[in-house]
């Protein structure tokens, strides 16, 4: 009787009016880095695999016929990490907005993007070729995220219907423009390589640059990421959230699935192999570089499942521990591509190439162990970098990492 006439007084009341949107907002906080710390371990398994199983290379998209199971689905594993971890930084800038301007939620996009597109083209570039000056110059996923930074910071002034018509349009009609291709003589040569063409640009024959993640689509995904930002703010009750995550998941995955039942659009065709393992692999096979209808839609609307599941279990341990890589994700990354690097080049010295100009493992097992040791071994320091990042807020430099 005591506690039921306390809770229904006037004070206690107030106090859970107060104390529910906190709650909300750290419930929200925590579902949104524990999904950006398990898509980064599954990025370690991918460069893992990138370091040590280099004399197995995978091809774009994956070849059902020729790829083994075992190194399709491994590879399959990270094939939600860019989706995801793109996504959720249009979330993040527009939760981030919450709190700022307009202007100055532009102006820290395009900070951070052009910050993002330095540590790319130095840090991140070194980390992977250990050349200075490299030979070539990989853009890549930091590049990307970049460059859609900066676009971001221009297209989040648009009203949030034009946002969401935009984005849909880009994921849905980009691979209409599969078949232009431009070569070196044209004037829009870079722009458009930037933009939707993977290939090699020379620069000036001092080194050349690999247009890996070529960045049309990828502005798309963010601005769809910032577009669903007013489904976590704080007044959102967690429920309709959650409701309205796994509905809208699961309606893109239906979408995928039937559109790629089809075989008319957004990905090459898939066939009947013989067997059903062969023809699900054909089915799920998709194009990455740049990233095909058929790509997106798995892996974005298995991405927003997941983030109503993380939410859902917020409380518990395993939650709190992803929230933790995914509260540090640019530290992250870096420590942990020089990590792989030191470990291989120290392979190399001790045991040399053993498969053929490369060291590598004679089976996946190799990579599936070395991703758990990692996985255990960079937890502390990032957990320490992720510390410090809230207990000095006075370091500026910090949050751009």
């Amino acid at each position: 009787m005591t506690i039921s006439s306390g809770l229904s007084s006037p004070a206690a009341t107030a106090a859970r009016s107060v104390a529910t949107p906190a709650v909300q907002s750290r419930t929200r906080m925590i579902a949104i880095d524990a999904l950006r710390g398990f898509v980064m371990l599954c990025m370690l398994v991918d460069h893992v695999r990138e370091t040590f199983f280099l004399h197995r290379q995978v091809t774009d998209p994956m070849d059902a016929f020729t790829l083994a199971p075992e190194l399709f689905f491994t590879r399959m594993v990270s094939e939600i990490c860019a989706p995801v971890f793109i996504f959720l930084t249009g979330l993040s800038a527009y939760l981030y907005g919450q709190s700022h301007t307009p202007k100055e939620t532009s102006t820290f996009l395009f900070k951070r993007g052009i910050f993002l597109v330095f540590l790319e083209l130095t840090f991140v570039c070194f980390a992977w070729t250990a050349e200075f000056p490299p030979k070539t110059l990989w853009l890549q996923v930091i590049w990307c995220i970049g460059l859609c930074m900066i676009a971001l910071s221009v297209l989040l002034h648009l009203p949030r219907k034009w946002q969401i018509a935009l984005g849909v349009a880009i994921i849905a009609g980009h691979n209409l423009l599969d078949g232009i291709t431009l070569g070196p003589d044209s004037p829009l040569f870079v722009p458009w390589s930037i933009l939707h063409q993977r290939v090699f640009i020379d620069l000036g024959g001092i080194t050349r640059a690999r247009t890996t993640y070529p960045i049309l689509p990828w502005i798309g995904v963010i601005l769809l990421g910032y577009a669903i930002g007013p489904w976590f703010a704080k007044q959102v009750d967690p429920a309709e959230r959650m409701s309205r995550l796994l509905k809208v998941g699961a309606g893109v995955l239906v979408a995928f699935v039937v559109i790629r039942y089809l075989n008319f659009y957004g990905e090459k065709p898939w066939v009947q192999a013989g067997d059903g393992l062969h023809t699900f692999m054909s089915f799920m096979s998709a194009r990455k570089y740049p990233p095909s209808l058929m790509f997106l839609l798995p892996t974005l609307g298995l991405g927003l499942i997941l983030l109503a599941c993380f939410e859902k279990i917020q409380d518990l341990r395993i939650a709190s521990m992803l929230a933790v890589l995914g509260g540090a994700p640019m530290f992250f990354y870096l420590l942990h591509l020089y990590v792989l690097k030191a470990l291989y080049l120290i392979a190399v010295h001790v045991w040399g190439a053993n498969q053929g100009q490369y060291y590598g493992f004679d089976g996946l097992a190799g990579i599936w162990l070395w991703w758990a040791i990692l996985a255990v071994a960079l937890y502390p320091p990032v957990r320490w970098f992720a510390k410090l990042k809230q207990r000095r807020k006075d370091i500026w430099w910090l949050k751009y990492l």
